[in-house]
């Protein structure tokens, strides 16, 4: 009897590990973190791809800031660039024009010279005019200041006489005329001021 006992719990034990087996492979897919899949589980399958796309969402945020600054940067630069080729472009019409100026003096001593002679004078106040508007075409500008308070800015005082019946500090006369360009005075008027 003692035979009969112990074969009938081993055929018992061997038979149901292999049906449970076989059962549990049937009914349910394997677990997420069960071995061999590949796979580690923490409880919450979303943390990990949150925490990725917070870090890309920063790296995105970060390149977009880097982007904004560098446009930024290159405004400047060109508004900077446009300045500076403006005033490059100022001070090669300036220099020109500190050129032509004795011409343009001595234009103007020869007309009140020749005041007799009408067809003289007719010549050199036509080139005279010609020089005139050329030098206003890129913006410069004669200024007489015959009647102004002198201005140590824009006249430079070749003498002080007294005259009456004008205000001290006041332009009498003008030897030669002033020039601007774009605003900014490029030769001064050499006056006479009343003392």
């Amino acid at each position: 009897m003692t035979e009969d006992t112990r074969t009938e719990p081993e055929e018992t034990i061997q038979a149901q590990p292999v049906a449970e087996e076989d059962d549990f492979s049937a009914a349910a897919p394997p677990h997420p973190a069960a071995a061999g899949t590949g796979e580690v589980s923490f409880g919450d399958a979303e943390a990990p791809a949150a925490s990725e796309l917070k870090i890309a969402q920063d790296k995105a945020d970060d390149y977009l800031e880097l982007a904004k600054r560098t446009q930024a940067d290159f405004e400047n630069y060109r508004k900077r660039m446009a300045r500076e080729n403006a005033a490059a472009v100022d001070r090669g019409m300036a220099k020109l024009a500190k050129e032509l100026l004795p011409a343009i003096d001595h234009l103007e001593l020869a007309l009140k010279a020749a005041a007799g002679h009408e067809d003289v004078v007719k010549g050199f106040a036509m080139v005279a005019g010609e020089l005139q508007a050329a030098l206003n075409r890129v913006g410069i500008q004669t200024f007489s200041p015959q009647g102004e308070v002198f201005d140590p800015n824009e006249h430079e005082a070749m003498a002080q006489q007294p005259h009456e019946g004008v205000e001290p500090g006041t332009v009498v006369e003008v030897y030669q005329s002033g020039y601007r360009i774009n605003g900014a005075v490029l030769r001064p008027a050499r006056v006479v001021v009343a003392g």
